[in-house]
């Protein structure tokens, strides 16, 4: 007699939130499949001190457990600890979109030779507590994780395993954004879980809308960095001309910082309408970074990527603009920016205003009363943006207090990222509620407004994860 026996496969899945929990920075998300393990983008936390302080330690798991590494985008909240990571022994692959890895190796270049340059000039003026003051990572490190890159294309189904399985699609934001579909296989069930990634707005100028959510998502997992605000776009042309008309009268220079990924192309974008259309006077514009010029550059690169077209564009910004934009690639030239008077625009990195080029800029500008600081970009509890928006008379630079007599402005609407109503209206893309829906990357009074607003528009009911708290999606399916 012969006996046959059959087993079922079936799956445990389990969700752990090392970052961007209950605040808008740090993304990292492990995911277990039985014993395939996936982590879920790679960003270092930026902001409050206690918080960049979490760069410097181990992540609580076993990085050479982790399979594969799948990146929604590329700023550096979602992908700075990558060398953190690859230097502690993970040697899988980071699947990425195409623009992403080529933006990965520009921002993470330029990260690692600030971080590089800062600790140097911190050593130099002895104004760190550390001693001696290090960088987080270096150029050596960023570039041993470049070999471990996969770009693959939107809409393409990868497979990982027999049972497991992922597509890309557009979220907007930035070049090559992607919220990211993962799809396992048990015995008898098939389940969906969606994350994000950082979601842009409907009606961009530059960037494609985000997708449509799939209809049939199990688990969601969504940001909510505005997730209690509402920032309409069709205001920003007049505010932005407001402000520089302004300032320009006061023959004063506008400071704007500006992350040289998106933001740095979008504004390019809206200044040359303004200009074309004579809502502002024709004026110099320093576009102080050399990240930015190689970004504009990769815009090109991957024109299907985006709305604006081939002859639209020079070799570094768009084409009817290039008369007016004056390129600062050598850090001697930046520093002389310190002498021009207006009117004059002056666009640097970084955003939130906590390194790069932007540092010298604000110490010369931000003293100075007929000149503008014109914030464009969310801006992080604990950065130094965050602080001059809160309205401090004073902010610390170079280790020196620097007073704040310049005009402040601040541009909501000009953010990569969907406000309260995009972000509802992509959930309820879905048909029924999923089984759990997560609400990351944002700070935690965004996270409770946006999951009571979520509550009363779609009925769902939704969870605010703490860090590192772990969660059971499904057992034995």
């Amino acid at each position: 007699m012969t006996f046959f026996y059959y087993f079922k496969y079936t799956m445990d899945v389990q969700l752990k939130f090392l970052g961007g929990a209950k605040t808008v920075t740090g993304s990292k998300y492990l995911l277990k499949i039985d014993n395939y393990q996936i982590l879920v983008d790679c960003g270092l936390f930026q902001g409050e001190s206690a918080l960049r302080a979490q760069n410097w330690e181990d992540l609580p798991i076993d990085i050479t457990e982790i399979n594969t590494l799948i990146l929604t985008h590329a700023h550096l909240d979602h992908t700075g600890y990558l060398p953190k990571l690859c230097k502690a022994g993970y040697k899988g692959d980071i699947f990425c979109t195409e623009p992403t890895a080529d933006l990965i190796q520009l921002l993470l270049r330029d990260s690692a030779k600030l971080q590089e340059e800062e600790a140097e000039f911190a050593r130099r003026k002895g104004y760190s507590k550390h001693n001696p003051p290090l960088p987080l990572y270096t150029l050596e490190d960023v570039e041993a994780i470049f070999p471990l890159l996969r770009p693959v294309g939107f809409h393409a189904d990868i497979n990982l395993t027999e049972n497991i399985s992922f597509k890309y699609h557009y979220a907007g934001h930035i070049l090559g954004a992607a919220f990211i579909e993962i799809t396992f296989k048990g015995d008898t069930q098939t389940k969906k879980i969606v994350f994000s990634g950082d979601l842009g707005r409907y009606e961009d100028p530059v960037l494609y809308p985000p997708d449509t959510i799939p209809v049939d998502s199990d688990i969601v997992l969504v940001e909510t960095t505005y997730g209690n605000r509402v920032k309409k776009l069709d205001h920003v042309n007049e505010h932005l001309a407001n402000t520089i008309s302004k300032t320009f009268e006061n023959n004063g220079v506008v400071l704007i910082p500006a992350f040289s990924v998106g933001r740095t192309q979008l504004i390019l974008w809206y200044l040359e309408d303004l200009i074309a259309n004579k809502k502002i006077q024709e004026a110099p514009v320093y576009m102080d970074s050399p990240m930015a010029i190689s970004a504009t550059e990769l815009y090109v690169d991957h024109i299907q990527h985006h709305k604006i077209k081939t002859e639209q564009f020079s070799s570094v910004t768009f084409r009817k603009f290039e008369s007016l934009l004056h390129i600062v690639e050598e850090h001697s030239a930046s520093v002389l920016l310190n002498e021009i008077k207006g009117p004059a625009i002056i666009i640097s990195a970084a955003g939130m205003m906590n390194g790069g080029r932007i540092m010298h800029h604000l110490y010369h500008r931000l003293p100075n009363k007929n000149d503008c600081l014109l914030i464009v970009g969310f801006q992080a509890k604990g950065t130094r943006g965050e602080q001059i928006l809160s309205g401090a008379e004073t902010v610390s630079i170079f280790g020196q207090t620097v007073a704040v007599k310049c005009s402040v402005n601040y541009i909501e609407g000009m953010s990569a990222h969907a406000d309260q109503e995009e972000l509802t209206k992509w959930l309820s893309g879905v048909k029924d509620a999923p089984k759990r829906t997560f609400l990351i990357h944002g700070e935690l009074e965004s996270s409770q407004e946006f999951q009571a607003h979520i509550k009363k528009e779609l009925g769902w009911e939704s969870i605010i994860p703490n860090p590192f708290e772990n969660f059971s999606l499904f057992e034995g399916i």
